[in-house]
């Protein structure tokens, strides 16, 4: 039996919360005028990338919850998405990009944690999580840039 509403929420959750993220703390001037490193990609790029990825985030996050809504893997995507939502407002509003940094290692971490125990119970969502990694760790290489050059 498939659980919509609890797919639909999921989806809800994720890209709604990331759609009003990104939208609470678009990058402007202050982001506009940082030195960056010659591998930062175009802003344009952001946006179908995390709208990807947030797609598999919940779809990873419904398979947990419908799976054992309180087990650990399922702590371990609530850690992910709150570090995840949490990483924008300390870069682009707060302005800290050290401060970025600490909290994408940490998500980096959480969704390695992730990983780690979901490969042997989960397969899917393991493979559903390793775009998601290799983005961060790529986000995590150029936040640390970002604020060595600034």
């Amino acid at each position: 039996m498939t659980h919509w509403p609890t797919r639909i929420a999921f989806l809800l959750l994720v890209m709604g919360g990331g759609i009003l993220i990104g939208t609470l703390t678009a990058p402007g001037a202050w982001y506009a005028a940082l030195d960056k490193p010659p591998f930062n990609p175009p802003n344009w790029i952001f946006g179908p990338v995390w709208t990807a990825l947030y797609v598999l985030i919940a779809m990873v996050g419904w398979r947990q919850f419908e799976a054992d809504r309180g087990g650990t893997l399922m702590k371990l995507w609530w850690a992910q998405l709150g570090l995840n939502f949490l990483w924008s407002p300390a870069f682009f509003v707060l302005q800290l990009p050290w401060l970025a940094f600490v909290i994408i290692i940490a998500l980096l971490l959480a969704i390695l944690s992730f990983l780690r125990r979901a490969w042997g119970r989960d397969r899917v969502s393991a493979w559903a999580f390793v775009p998601y990694l290799a983005w961060v760790a790529f986000a995590s290489a150029l936040n640390l840039s970002i604020a060595i050059l600034n």
